[in-house]
C-alpha cells in the first residue's frame, strides 16, 4: 500500500495542503497485510456490527473520562467555535462534536446565483464522467457506475448513462451534516446495503470500486420543477465507511428546525440540511445527468495538476487532485 503524502489544494487560498491521514498505519495494514493473508478477518471488519463497534470505542466514551475538554479538541482539530450552533461545553464526547450542528447561514454563506449546484458538504472533491469522451473520464477507478446505483434500477441507470460526477470525501474532523446540492422535488430514495470501507486514499486505491461496495442511500432529485435548478435528474449518495454507525435523513427548510425525513415528494431547497452521517468519515458523489452540470473551472484545472503529491494520481498513473472546498460554496452550474 502506498506511503506517499497525499496533498489537496485549499480553494480559499490556492495553497497545497498534506493531509494528516486520520490513523493511516492502520488503513494500510487493513488493506494490505490483514487484507491479503487474512481475508475472512479483513470482511468482519468491514461488517456493519464491527464498524459500529468501533465507532462507539471512538467516539462514546465522555471526554472527561479522556482527561480532555471539548475546547481542548476543537482546537486540536482546527474547528472554531465561533461558527458552533450549540455551547462548547455541551459537546461532552466524540460523538457529539462530529454530529455538531454549526451557524452554516452565516459560518457558510450560499450564493442565490441562479443554476448554481453547492457543495453538499465540508470536503475535498474531486470530478469525473461516465462519458468515455469526457477529459474527466475514469474508467470505473472510483466506483462501478451500474453497482453504485443498483443493477435493478433500470430507469436511473439509463437517465444518468454517460453523465458527470464529483465526489465528496469528509474527513474525520469535518461537518457532518450533508445539505441539498440542488433544488428540487424527490423522486426516489432507497437503501442499499454493503460493507464499511475506510475512505482513506490509500484505501480508495487500493480496494477494487470500494464506494460502490459500502452501504449508501441514493436519493433522486428531479429539478425541473417549479424552483428547482432546472437540470434534469440529479442523484445524491450518502456512502457510509469505517465507524459510520448510519445515516440520519433530517431535512430541514429553516436552520435545524422541524426536521423531516425525506420521502418522495419532498421540495428539497440548495443549501439546506438533508442527513447526517453517524459518525466516522464518509463520502458523498453526485451524479448528473449528461450535459447538464458545469463544473466550476477552478476546480477543474485543481484536477489536472502535475506538481501536488496525490496518492490518487499516483496510482492511477493520471492526474487526479481534490480540492478542499467548503459547505454551500459554489461547484458548478446548470446547462
Amino acid at each position: 500500500m502506498s506511503t506517499i503524502a497525499h496533498q489537496y489544494i485549499e480553494r480559499s487560498t490556492a495553497a497545497v495542503r498534506t493531509e494528516a491521514l486520520f490513523a493511516d498505519a492502520v488503513v494500510q495494514t487493513l488493506y494490505s497485510t490483514i487484507r491479503e493473508n487474512i481475508p475472512f478477518l479483513f470482511n468482519q471488519i468491514l461488517s456493519q456490527r464491527v464498524s459500529r463497534m468501533l465507532g462507539f470505542l471512538n467516539y462514546d466514551f465522555p471526554l472527561a473520562q479522556m482527561g480532555t475538554k471539548p475546547g481542548a479538541v476543537l482546537k486540536k482539530l482546527g474547528i472554531s467555535p465561533k461558527e458552533l450552533y450549540t455551547p462548547v461545553e455541551s459537546l461532552t464526547s466524540y460523538r457529539k462534536i462530529f454530529e455538531r450542528q454549526i451557524r452554516y447561514w452565516q459560518a457558510r454563506p450560499m450564493s442565490n446565483e441562479p443554476g448554481a449546484v453547492v457543495s453538499p458538504a465540508d470536503a475535498r472533491v474531486l470530478m469525473g464522467s461516465f462519458k468515455a469522451m469526457s477529459s474527466l473520464f475514469i474508467k470505473e477507478k472510483f466506483f462501478s457506475f451500474t453497482e453504485l446505483i443498483s443493477h435493478d434500477k433500470e430507469k436511473w441507470l439509463e437517465a444518468f448513462q454517460g453523465g458527470d460526477y464529483a465526489v465528496f470525501r469528509l474527513t474525520p474532523d469535518k461537518y457532518h451534516y450533508n445539505h441539498a446540492p440542488v433544488s428540487g422535488r424527490v423522486v426516489d430514495i432507497y437503501e442499499i446495503n454493503g460493507q464499511y470501507h475506510s475512505c482513506n486514499p490509500g484505501a480508495v486505491v487500493q480496494a477494487v470500486t470500494p464506494m460502490s461496495k459500502n452501504r449508501r442511500v441514493v436519493t433522486i432529485i428531479d429539478t425541473d420543477v417549479q424552483d428547482g435548478t432546472g437540470m434534469g435528474f440529479v442523484a445524491m449518495i450518502e456512502i457510509v465507511a469505517l465507524m459510520i454507525g448510519n445515516i440520519r435523513q433530517c431535512y430541514s427548510h429553516k436552520r435545524y428546525d422541524d426536521p423531516v425525513n425525506v420521502t418522495p415528494g419532498l421540495f428539497i431547497k440548495a443549501g439546506q440540511p438533508k442527513s447526517l452521517f453517524r459518525p466516522g468519515s464518509s463520502t458523498t458523489v453526485i451524479i448528473f445527468q449528461q450535459d447538464r452540470c458545469e463544473f466550476c473551472r477552478d476546480l477543474l484545472v485543481n484536477r489536472n495538476r502535475q506538481d501536488v503529491k496525490s496518492r490518487f494520481s499516483h496510482h492511477f498513473n493520471h492526474p487526479l487532485v481534490e480540492t478542499e472546498i467548503h459547505l454551500r460554496e459554489n461547484m458548478g452550474t446548470a446547462k
